[in-house]
Formats: structure tokens, C-alpha cells, sequence
């Protein structure tokens, strides 16, 4: 079931261009709003930063950085169901 009060669509739908480190070079990733809030909880709980997340994320892909961090959000969300 969707839960509307979670998500503020269509701000959860905007894509927001960050600059993170990923093996201490910069570049900026353009990810969604939801995509972003999802990155950090799951770096909060697993208690280790956005950029280390990142940068596993980043030695795993084989294609674009933001849709495998959409990919990753999505496998993480799928684990809780």
C-alpha cells in the first residue's frame, strides 16, 4: 500500500544534483528527492556515511552511478517488505 503522508509527490519527484566524494574524487550525482531521503536512512542505519554507501554503490556498477544507487535504494527497500 502507498503511504501518501510519506511521500510529498511531486517534490519527491524532483531530481537535486549533489557533490559527493567516491574514492576522495568529487562528482555530483542528480537523484531524486526520495531517492536521496532513502540513501541517507539507510546510511543512518546502517551507521556508516552517504559517501562509503556511495562508493560501494559505485565499485559494483556496470552502468550510469544514479540509477544503480535507484537500484540499490530499491533492493534495500524490497529486503524490509
Amino acid at each position: 500500500m502507498f503511504d501518501h503522508k510519506k511521500y510529498q509527490v511531486p517534490h519527491d519527484t524532483l531530481v537535486k544534483k549533489r557533490s559527493v566524494l567516491i574514492a576522495g574524487h568529487s562528482t555530483s550525482i542528480s537523484l531524486e528527492e526520495a531517492f536521496w531521503r532513502e540513501l541517507k536512512l539507510i546510511s543512518k542505519a546502517r551507521n556508516v556515511s552517504l559517501n562509503k554507501i556511495i562508493t560501494e554503490i559505485d565499485k559494483s556498477r556496470t552502468g550510469n552511478l544514479s540509477s544503480s544507487i535507484r537500484v540499490f535504494v530499491l533492493a534495500q527497500l524490497k529486503l524490509n517488505l
